[in-house]
């Protein structure tokens, strides 16, 4: 059983860090701890908090996670439901074919309505997934990590011609 006031469970003891400057850690907090948008100038503090502090970098550690398990989950629903309304189309598409070959009806109203079913779901997923990339600084770090990527000479040549 965990003692909350000792921090222990059982015979052992759990040390839980606590922030090494909780006014800077509160602002990181206030931020789910995405500093991908400020100017190099600026998260300076911020970055030398985190490499410091371990309780803000778990913490950042687990918000990071947790948006790329939420991106992640809402990308396989995309998935799942673009195979089913595939796979329901196709079964439109063959129950048809047996109507116009036999001359009666097989289950197409069901199939009608189960393909509806996987387009709404469809179309509900990636709203979802839209909400999910705009409130999670992923599309950010992705770009971020992106142009590590890129050698710095054809980095140059890019931001020479935006400009």
């Amino acid at each position: 059983m965990f003692d909350i006031a000792s921090g222990s469970i059982g015979s052992r003891r759990i040390i839980i860090p606590h922030c090494t400057d909780p006014l800077i850690g509160n602002i990181l907090a206030g931020w789910r701890y995405d500093i991908s948008g400020l100017s190099p100038a600026m998260r300076t503090d911020y970055d030398q908090h985190l490499s410091d502090c371990a309780h803000c970098r778990r913490r950042q550690h687990v918000a990071r996670t947790t948006d790329v398990l939420l991106i992640s989950a809402t990308s396989l629903s995309i998935l799942a439901f673009l195979l089913m309304a595939a796979v329901m189309h196709r079964l439109e598409a063959m129950a048809h074919l047996a109507n116009s070959l036999h001359g009666h009806f097989h289950h197409t109203p069901v199939t009608i309505s189960l393909e509806a079913a996987a387009i709404s779901g469809l179309v509900i997923s990636i709203l979802v997934w839209v909400l999910v990339a705009i409130a999670t600084p992923i599309p950010g770090l992705f770009a971020d990590a992106l142009q590590q990527r890129i050698p710095p000479h054809i980095r140059e040549r890019i931001m020479k011609n935006a400009a």
